[in-house]
């Protein structure tokens, strides 16, 4: 079907969903992620302490949110992992200001819209400058300040469509895996995000589009969405297509379009889960068209005359989050194909080293696998209900290479399994410290382990 034709109509689909929605509002109003600002309750309440009023202008809901995590790492082994048995051993102390993330929502409760934008900071942000060097004869050079990246993961406007159903359109977080609503150091018990999740996957996946979400009468959410696909360029042995997140060019390119369904059981109090699908093309985001059909009397006019070669992606997971009295736990499973996998490596093994892209053979299917699992001892040690020092236990599995095609060797180096041991403290919800080892192992005897501890601290607010 025509993208464009695709997009023209998904709003013809998603309205007689939203005049099915009579049934009053549970308590779980509040947003997937963070509490919303713009609840119904409020409306006509005297809200003049957060409400600014601009002559006859309707009023503006204002909420402003950030959060923030350092990590300090020691590592007892190199960062080639390339090497016959694995990395070399090494003693290595790695500081990291991970991420600084700043969010604003603005809100116009009568008329039903919310607007929100959130801005990350990797690694201490991005930085250049132009300078005249005398030393070098006057030339001006550009120097890079600081490595890092500045990203804009949320933009999107939000309509609502009845009391339990929201439109949203523009840039958010694609509705897969666990960190599509689980992603503040607070949601999660380890120092970083789970490997198996983000090494398969875009970390805090976002991409643009349209998302329509309904909360039913029996307490399950429902989440579509219709977002640009992926770039196939990006594919790779290691990762998978975790980096085929198009974020290399200005403009995102939507001529292959995914579809996401995900279904989420809330009624349960301190019991979440559910389960998630994604399933969109990939060649046709690619840079330049070049994975296209040969074919004989070919158009010289048109693009792509003899179509272009389909490799549509699929990946499905099912998904549990626990937080009831002093136990918190996480899991997912997650499985993934690629369709005509050899085409796309066979074509990315030609690609210009200027695009920056491993260009490694990519894999038909990929697996992984993670849990979590804590318990807050906070009141054995005599401390109130704003302190919860959680041990825990966790395990991440994941193999990018998972049954491959026959010509494409099984490399056991992208099948690892992840054990780590650790606590978290948090302070009111607002605040958290934490520490953990972990060992990494490899799919074969022949690559040595390697270990880790982590340091990690941040806030939420």
């Amino acid at each position: 079907m025509n993208p464009l034709l695709t997009l023209l109509c998904v709003p013809l689909f998603l309205l007689p969903l939203a005049a099915r929605a009579q049934a009053p509002r549970s308590g779980d109003e509040f947003r997937y992620r963070r509490p919303r600002f713009l609840d119904e309750a409020r409306i006509g309440e005297d809200t003049k302490d957060d409400v600014i009023t601009v002559g006859s202008k309707p009023k503006l809901d204002l909420d402003v949110n950030a959060y923030a995590d350092l990590q300090f790492a020691y590592f007892n082994y190199g960062e080639n992992q390339n090497r016959a048995n694995g990395s070399q051993k090494d003693s290595r102390l790695v500081f990291d200001t991970t991420r600084l993330v700043l969010e604003l929502e603005a809100g116009l409760p009568e008329y039903g819209l919310e607007a929100e934008f959130e801005v990350e900071f990797e690694h201490g942000g991005a930085g250049a400058a132009m300078e005249l060097e005398y030393e070098e004869f006057g030339e001006f050079d550009t120097d890079v300040e600081k490595g890092g990246e500045a990203l804009v993961e949320e933009l999107y406007l939000t309509k609502k469509l009845g009391r339990n159903v929201e439109l949203s359109v523009g840039r958010f977080y694609v509705a897969v895996g666990t960190l599509f609503s689980d992603y503040l150091p607070t949601s999660y018990l380890g120092t970083i995000r789970s490997e198996a999740e983000t090494r398969i996957i875009p970390n805090t996946w976002n991409d643009m589009g349209m998302m329509l979400r309904w909360d039913t009468p029996v307490g399950v959410r429902l989440t579509g969405q219709v977002v640009n696909g992926l770039d196939s360029t990006g594919f790779s042995s290691q990762t998978w297509v975790a980096t085929g997140l198009q974020q290399r060019f200005e403009l995102v390119r939507a001529t292959d379009l995914a579809a996401v369904l995900r279904a989420d059981v809330r009624r349960f109090e301190g019991f979440n889960f559910g389960v998630s699908a994604y399933y969109g093309g990939t060649t046709r985001n690619r840079p330049k068209p070049d994975l296209v059909k040969q074919c004989d009397d070919a158009n010289p006019n048109l693009v792509a005359p003899c179509g272009y070669v389909s490799a549509p992606l699929f990946i499905a997971d099912a998904h549990l989050s626990v937080n009831r009295n002093r136990w918190r736990a996480h899991a997912m499973v997650m499985y993934g194909h690629l369709g005509n996998a050899a085409a796309v490596s066979a074509r990315n093994a030609r690609l210009s080293n200027l695009l920056n892209v491993l260009r490694t053979p990519v894999s038909d299917n990929a697996l992984s696998a993670w849990g979590e699992l804590g318990y807050d001892i906070a009141p054995w040690l005599g401390l109130n209900g704003n302190h919860r020092l959680e041990p825990y236990v966790r395990i991440d599995y994941m193999d990018s290479q998972f049954k491959p095609r026959a010509e494409l060797f099984d490399n056991p180096r992208f099948e690892r399994t992840v054990y780590t041991v650790g606590t978290s403290y948090t302070l009111a919800g607002l605040v958290v410290v934490k520490l953990d080892f972990g060992q990494r192992r490899m799919g074969s005897s022949a690559f040595r382990p390697e270990n880790t501890l982590r340091l990690s601290t941040g806030f939420v607010y």
